[in-house]
């Protein structure tokens, strides 16, 4: 298996992990966790964890709000531009912590970097 996809794999489980005891930031924790010990080059830096959480996001998101036939997503959907759609906002809200996942990632990365240098 290549670096990306272990990171890919590990950013989803400890995600999943520290969702369940942490508020929704967690996600940057785990980001920048996988990026501090499993490196990676060049764009994937930031792709591998957006990619890993835009993922576990969206299915954490449909998997709650199936539990209520999607009541409060389409209500959330109708107060954003989203014209009640509840899928559309799943994938906004994937996306936006996919942006938060991987600024995370470059910061884990960066902060290698300034250790490694010195």
């Amino acid at each position: 298996m290549t670096k990306n996809t272990i990171n890919f794999i590990a950013t989803i489980i400890i995600a999943g992990i520290l969702s369940q005891i942490l508020p929704w930031w967690s996600i940057m924790v785990a980001a920048f966790a996988t990026s501090l010990f499993i490196s990676l080059k060049r764009v994937a830096v930031f792709v591998v964890p957006f990619l890993a959480t835009t993922l576990f996001w969206m299915v954490y998101a449909l998997w709650l709000s199936n539990t209520n036939d999607f009541v409060l997503a389409k209500k959330i959907a109708i107060l954003l531009p989203l014209g009640g759609n509840a899928y559309l906002l799943t994938l906004v809200t994937g996306i936006i912590g996919g942006i938060a996942a991987g600024i995370s990632g470059i910061f884990g990365k960066q902060c290698v970097t300034l250790l490694s240098d010195r």
